[in-house]
């Protein structure tokens, strides 16, 4: 082991000289290089430059020795370039060459950015006459820029009290996305019914109100660009006061059920119906369609008393349907209208997936 002839001067000064000569000696002779830097993080783009800058001090005029190292976590260091001032001395790694330039203040230039560019960089600079060498770490990143999102939605409108409705949002170029999402130009947030995903690309209304009738907006930016969607409407329409009073179901169902059996004897088919739009809500997603399509089609009913041979009115069906509802009746969204044969298949289907029914 060498002995370092400087630290042992420094310590024969300290027994016999006074204290504030010995820190004037060591600071100015025996502490070397001095490296500092503007900036801890630069951002950088593919394709262009970057700019890792840093300054030295040194009591010596000497040209100084500077070296960069590329560290990244688990492998070993990477030589990117060696100078005694800007002029460079080996040969470059492949990767390297006609893409560094160094500056007499120990700075270095990368051109034509590349993603394997990034990481933690490492300068050492040391002058022959100096005893220490002076280092730095900059940590460079590199970015493709976002292009501009765009929002799929499962419609451009909703019934009120609608089911798990979702937004997604996307992007095709960009690294390192971070997403986000207004509200009528307001940032959104987990709340109980307006729920995001873990990496925020998909938003979720769990139950649709008439309040999430509004314009929505996605954002995604990384470290260096940040771009937002094209706006989209979401039209939400309110439910029919039907739907309403047979959803709330329990109670108001065994009610209606018990009194319909009691002075009515509907078909088969008839109770079924009503049961569907009842249990509705608690059917197959695959129903989900069947309940718009019954529940105006039961708007589209006409009353019209059904008498019996004797002239008086019959307890029997309450309600007998139009067979032409189409020209009549108007709803915001393009379905189908069922007909009777359909209606006896969906309660077929109710049948086959209730076991509740008597």
């Amino acid at each position: 082991m060498t002995p370092c002839y400087p630290c042992m001067l420094f310590c024969l000064l300290l027994r016999y000289l006074p204290m504030s000569l010995c820190l004037f000696f060591f600071f100015f002779v025996v502490s070397g290089v001095n490296v500092t830097s503007q900036t801890q993080v630069v951002r950088g783009t593919v394709g262009k430059e970057a700019l890792l800058s840093v300054s030295y001090s040194s009591s010596s005029s000497d040209k100084p020795v500077i070296k960069w190292q590329l560290k990244r976590d688990k492998e070993k260091p990477i030589t990117v370039v060696q100078s005694i001032g800007t002029e460079i001395i080996g040969n470059l790694r492949p990767e390297y060459r006609n893409r560094i330039l160094v500056f007499e203040n120990g700075s270095l230039m990368l051109h034509n950015l590349q993603l394997s560019d990034e990481g933690l960089y490492e300068v050492e600079i040391s002058i022959t006459d100096d005893s220490f060498t002076g280092e730095h770490y900059i940590e460079l990143t590199v970015d493709v820029p976002v292009t501009k999102p765009y929002i799929q939605m499962m419609a451009s409108s909703v019934l009120e009290y609608s089911e798990h409705f979702n937004f997604h949002c996307s992007h095709d170029n960009g690294t390192k996305p971070i997403y986000s999402w207004l509200k009528g130009g307001k940032v959104l947030t987990n709340e109980s019914r307006l729920l995001l995903s873990h990496d925020q690309k998909v938003l979720t209304i769990t139950r649709v109100l008439m309040s999430d009738d509004d314009i929505y907006t996605c954002t995604v930016e990384n470290p260096i660009s940040s771009m937002k969607s094209i706006p989209v409407r979401l039209t939400v329409y309110r439910r029919s006061s039907l739907y309403i009073i047979l959803s709330t179901g329990g109670i108001f169902l065994l009610i209606t059920l018990v009194t319909v059996c009691a002075c009515w004897k509907p078909s088969k088919y008839e109770l079924l119906l009503l049961l569907f739009l009842t249990l509705s809500p608690s059917l197959p997603p695959s129903l989900v369609s069947f309940d718009i399509a019954l529940e105006v089609y039961l708007f589209a009913v006409d009353v019209v008393p059904k008498p019996t041979t004797l002239g008086r009115r019959s307890p029997m069906p309450l309600y007998v349907l139009s067979e032409d509802v189409s020209d009549v009746f108007f709803f915001p969204q393009k379905f189908h209208f069922p007909t009777m044969k359909n209606i006896k298949r969906l309660c077929d289907v109710v049948i086959k997936h209730s076991s509740c029914l008597c």
